[in-house]
Order: C-alpha cells, then sequence, then structure tokens
C-alpha cells in the first residue's frame, strides 16, 4: 500500500507535533485530512471533507484515526455510499461525544453511529483514557465490529502518553493492511 493512501484522521483540535499521528505523517509521508475548524468541529463538515478525500483517492484508503477522528469513521461510514473505498481503519482512543463533559462542546456529533462499519477495524483503548471509559470503547468495538486492542494505562493514547512514534501503533497498522 502506497504512503498516500494511508490517511490521518486527527480529532478536535487537530494532533500537535509530538503526536504520534504528526510523527507518522513526517516519517512516512501520510497525507492528513485537513478539516476547516479544528477548534469548533461540525460533524456534517467533516464527513463532507473525508468523502471528498476518500471520492479523490486512486486507490482503496486505510484510515488511521484518533479521538473524534475515530467518531467521524464511524459518522461517514454510517452515511457514505462510497464505505467500499476504505480497505480498513485504525482506529485509536475513540472519543466519547456522549460524555456529559465533551457534549455541549461536540453538540452535532451526537447521536453516536453504532452500525457495523464494512471494513477490517481495530480499536485500541487505553484503561484510564479521561475522554472514553473502556466499557464505552469496548462497546463501540462491539457495535463497528472493530477487533479490540487493550492499550493498558496509556491515558488518550496522545503525546501526552510519551509514546513517541508510537511503534506499537505502527506493527497494528501494518497487521490492518496486510491481514
Amino acid at each position: 500500500m502506497r504512503p498516500s493512501n494511508i490517511l490521518i484522521l486527527p480529532g478536535w483540535q487537530g494532533s500537535g507535533a509530538e503526536h504520534w499521528q504528526s510523527l507518522w505523517q513526517a516519517q512516512f509521508a501520510y497525507p492528513r485530512v485537513e478539516q476547516h475548524d479544528w477548534q469548533a468541529p461540525l460533524r456534517g463538515d467533516w464527513i463532507a471533507r473525508l468523502e471528498d478525500v476518500v471520492l479523490s483517492a486512486d486507490a482503496p484508503v486505510v484510515l488511521v484515526a484518533h479521538s473524534l477522528g475515530c467518531m467521524l469513521v464511524a459518522s461517514w461510514a454510517a452515511h457514505s455510499r462510497n464505505a467500499h473505498r476504505v480497505k480498513a481503519a485504525l482506529l485509536v482512543a475513540p472519543g466519547d461525544v456522549e460524555h456529559e463533559a465533551l457534549r455541549p462542546v461536540l453538540a452535532s456529533w451526537s447521536p453516536i453511529p453504532r452500525q457495523t462499519l464494512l471494513f477490517k477495524s481495530t480499536l485500541v483503548a487505553s484503561q484510564d483514557d479521561p475522554y472514553c471509559s473502556f466499557e464505552r470503547a469496548r462497546g463501540f468495538a462491539a457495535a463497528w465490529g472493530s477487533r479490540l486492542v487493550d492499550a493498558g494505562a496509556a491515558g488518550h493514547i496522545n503525546a501526552d502518553s510519551g509514546l513517541g512514534d508510537w511503534p506499537q501503533g505502527q506493527a497494528l497498522l501494518k497487521e490492518l493492511i496486510h491481514c
């Protein structure tokens, strides 16, 4: 699979320079799906942008999503007629937009779609993620038909987690691509 067909989908506020997604983008030349507004994300806008990028790809894509990016994948897949253009998705630390602290800020993201994804997916969840309990992540994985990987106590699996370029995540991505 060409690097140009592995798409980075950051979450709310994007992924900073030390986030594993940004490090992968720099190291492997994976393109980032840029959104119009990282600070006040609207689900419809983000879905439309992902649809445009997927349709412009010259071959099936692999989605590498973090946090709100995971909700984007589920939301897009629930509405798009082009899910067949996705080979697989790595869903990392889904942000629970129905959590009482996030709901007012991310109001357009509820309800969370719970349809089975039509492509292979692996969901990586942390036991101590402040934005999504492990049990909620387990429920998302079951609903979406995703393989669940327990990352242990890794916080929100972001730059604050001290993962660097997260080689374990790269191994999971390679496994997904080559299955």
